[in-house]
């Protein structure tokens, strides 16, 4: 079985070296680079990297473009900030061997500079286990900016969490706080662009459910004030996402 990983990457120059350096056990390596300005297309081919170059307005768009670029059987999808460990690659490449199955979920360890955090995470602002191995024709992104939908032919196998993929997520308070503004924006452009934003009382109920959900459904007060951040962000995600669409609608809308 022929695996292909798939990076899809923004001037991601600084990270893409020691990701694409933990690939090597793919059969092939496909770089997806949105609108770069900086050198990660000379990074890429250097590292022998097939590499696709464009401008997708939408996540779901350039992720389907990197798919359809991989030649692969099998796909391996990780982002720039994500290191694939050799246990886990010796793994994947045993179980695309005898697997039956579409896809199949990996774990995923998120660290926030070099502390490893493993609970709270959840309500589209981090995951510990995503659907990132699948056969190629199994998986398809939906049309959307930020946390796009996914639709899938096949059913899903085991999966894979005795060893995990070390996501460099954020490199402290401040970029987590960067990235939940970035994500609002842009899932305010997707309320903007589907013409329902919803209303403000359900989506403070989403803030309260989601914040109660990712400290103590996913165990989020074992990592004390980190869980609580976590929480806290998860919940005041799809809330900002709303007030920027209502508010600034001038600003969002695609």
């Amino acid at each position: 079985m022929k695996l292909s990983a798939l990076v899809v990457a923004r001037n991601e120059a600084a990270r893409l070296p020691a990701c694409l350096a933990t690939l090597g056990f793919a059969d092939e390596i496909v770089v997806v680079l949105d609108r770069s300005t900086d050198a990660s297309a000379e990074i890429a081919r250097a590292a022998g990297a097939v590499l696709l170059e464009g401008g997708w307005a939408l996540e779901g768009d350039r992720r389907n473009a990197g798919i359809a670029a991989c030649s692969g059987d099998w796909i391996l999808e990780v982002d720039a900030d994500e290191r694939v460990p050799p246990e886990l690659g010796a793994e994947i490449r045993a179980l695309i061997e005898r697997s039956s199955a579409a896809f199949h979920r990996v774990r995923i360890d998120n660290y926030v500079g070099e502390r490893l955090i493993l609970h709270g995470w959840g309500g589209s602002f981090g995951t510990t286990l995503k659907p990132i191995l699948f056969r190629r024709g199994a998986k398809h992104w939906r049309a959307q900016r930020v946390h796009p939908g996914l639709d899938w032919t096949g059913s899903e196998g085991e999966r894979l969490t005795a060893h995990g993929i070390r996501h460099e997520l954020d490199r402290d308070i401040s970029d987590m706080l960067r990235r939940l503004d970035r994500y609002s924006s842009a899932k305010a452009s997707d309320l903007l662009a589907e013409g329902d934003i919803g209303t403000l009382g359900n989506n403070v109920r989403r803030f309260i459910s989601r914040t109660f959900k990712c400290l103590i459904g996913r165990k989020g007060y074992k990592e004390g004030g980190w869980g609580l951040l976590i929480a806290l962000c998860a919940g005041l995600f799809p809330l900002l996402s709303y007030l920027k669409a209502k508010l600034e609608p001038e600003r969002h809308r695609p």
